[in-house]
C-alpha cells in the first residue's frame, strides 16, 4: 500500500473532490476539447492539493505522537541507583550526625540526641525505599504470597 493510496486518504469518499470533478467534466462538455489540457490540469492540482493536506495531515500526527512518546519517556525518573548515591548519601548523613548529634545532645540531651538519630534513620530510609521500592512490599514478591492471604 503506498502513502499515496486513494483508499488510504479519504480522497475516494471526498466531497469538495466529487464537485470538482462533476465541474470539470460539464466544463468540459461546454467548453469542448479545445480545453481539456487546461481542465485536467486544473483537476489534478486539486487532487494534488488534496493529497498533499492528507500527507501533511499524517507526517503532523505522527510526529506528535513521537513528540509524546518521548515526553512520557523523559517523564519517567530514570534509574539513580549507583554506587555512589546510595553510599554517598549514607556516609554525607552519618558525617552530618556528628556535629547535629553534639548540637541536640547540648540543647535536649538524651531526648534530642534520640529525635535527632530518628531523623537520620528516617531520611536513610526514605533514600532506600526511593531507590528500591520494592523494600515495602516486604518478601511477598519472592517468596509467594504473604501470611494471612
Amino acid at each position: 500500500m503506498s502513502t499515496l493510496d486513494p483508499r488510504d486518504s479519504g480522497l475516494r469518499t471526498d466531497p469538495n473532490l466529487r464537485k470538482d470533478l462533476d465541474a470539470t467534466v460539464r466544463a468540459r462538455r461546454e467548453l469542448g476539447e479545445d480545453y481539456d489540457s487546461a481542465l485536467v490540469e486544473s483537476f489534478l492540482e486539486k487532487v494534488e492539493q488534496r493529497i498533499d493536506d492528507a500527507v501533511d495531515r499524517r507526517v503532523r500526527r505522527r510526529l506528535a505522537e513521537r513528540q509524546m512518546a518521548t515526553a512520557r519517556e523523559t517523564r519517567q525518573p530514570k534509574p539513580a541507583d549507583s554506587w555512589g548515591e546510595r553510599y554517598g548519601f549514607a556516609l554525607i548523613t552519618l558525617v552530618l550526625a556528628i556535629p547535629l548529634s553534639a548540637i541536640a545532645g547540648a540543647v535536649a540531651g538524651l531526648s534530642g540526641m534520640v529525635v535527632t538519630w530518628l531523623g537520620i534513620v528516617g531520611v536513610n530510609g526514605v533514600q532506600a525505599v526511593r531507590l528500591h521500592p520494592d523494600l515495602l512490599a516486604g518478601r511477598r514478591g519472592h517468596d509467594g504470597p504473604a501470611r494471612g492471604e
